[in-house]
């Protein structure tokens, strides 16, 4: 006579080897000396008031002395840098997964004719930089002409 053995939870016990298998080959891969970044783009967000617009950029860990904005040409360039921390010398620790970019940035946003440029102020605060690109209200876009 033969014995069935019957198993309530078949799927449970494969799905954990898979997946220890899977965590162990993802870790193996990672390098064991990871390298920084050289640079990167920055999130950016653009909003629109009735005031005008607000530009946005994340830039956790940037110092407000490392950027830099300039309008030229109908367009506001935000550069700057983001520092490699250090790891050289005795008490510097060791980077063993880098997930955050460092180095220099750079973007660029064209303008509508309708931003005073002149009023364009701008602001760091908590790893946020906030640019305001107040409309001029001294420009006419829309106009509507009554024929007489």
């Amino acid at each position: 006579m033969s014995t069935l053995l019957y198993n309530a939870r078949p799927t449970v016990a494969p799905t954990r080897a898979f997946n220890s298998m899977l965590s162990e080959l993802l870790r193996d891969a990672q390098p064991a000396t990871p390298q920084p970044s050289t640079s990167f783009v920055p999130a950016a967000d653009i909003f629109e008031t009735t005031q005008g617009f607000e530009l946005h950029l994340a830039l956790p860990g940037v110092a407000k002395d490392a950027v830099s904005i300039d309008f030229q040409d109908n367009q506001l360039v935000v550069a700057g840098s983001r520092p490699v921390p250090a790891t050289e010398g005795e008490d510097a620790p060791k980077l063993r997964r880098v997930e955050t970019r460092f180095g220099d940035f750079r973007r660029s946003f064209r303008l509508p004719e309708t931003v005073n440029v002149k009023a364009i102020t701008a602001e760091m605060a908590d790893g946020l930089l906030r640019v305001t690109l107040p409309f001029d209200t001294e420009k006419v876009t829309k106009q509507h002409i009554e024929v007489r």
